[in-house]
């Protein structure tokens, strides 16, 4: 059974914060997104991440400073900027919370340097599985034989996907 993530402190965030947070996400996926509220709420959870509410929706989070879209987030919005593609044999892996192993890398954005946050999508559909943690350059996740390249944070059917 999946633990509910419980919120505390949950808070509009003023103008400036609202647009100093478009800025990072701008800046993380390298393309605006079609974000035009300005409704935008921060959590604080019991995981070493902080929730981004976008009208009411359970849209990113903040981890180590960084804020990135969630799963669903990445559905509604879809970015086309870092992003990191996985062999069909590696979906179940990726799916079930694995990082991701190079060898499994069949294509990624060029522009990703080591401790960017990513999301992971499978090679057919292009459909987000995960999003994680870049422990190598895009670059170096397509040429690598072997090693570790993304440290899962979120996969489908976590806690974060689970919750509503």
């Amino acid at each position: 059974m999946v633990d509910k993530l419980k919120f505390r402190r949950r808070h509009r965030l003023k103008r400036k914060e609202v647009k100093n947070l478009l800025k990072n996400l701008f800046d993380a996926f390298n393309t605006p997104l079609p974000i035009t509220t300005e409704n935008i709420e921060i959590a604080v959870t019991d995981f070493e991440y902080e929730i981004i509410f976008i009208e009411n929706k359970l849209t990113g989070f903040i981890f180590e400073e960084k804020p990135f879209l969630t799963l669903r987030g990445i559905l509604e919005y879809r970015p086309t900027q870092r992003s990191v593609t996985v062999d069909m044999g590696a979906i179940k892996f990726v799916s079930n919370g694995a990082d991701v192993m190079a060898p499994g890398i069949v294509d990624a954005d060029r522009t990703i340097t080591s401790g960017d946050l990513v999301w992971v999508k499978d090679e057919r559909h292009h459909q987000p599985l995960a999003v994680g943690e870049a422990l190598m350059s895009g670059s170096e996740m397509i040429d690598a034989d072997s090693g570790k390249a993304v440290k899962m944070i979120h996969h489908i059917g976590d806690e974060l996907w689970n919750c509503e």
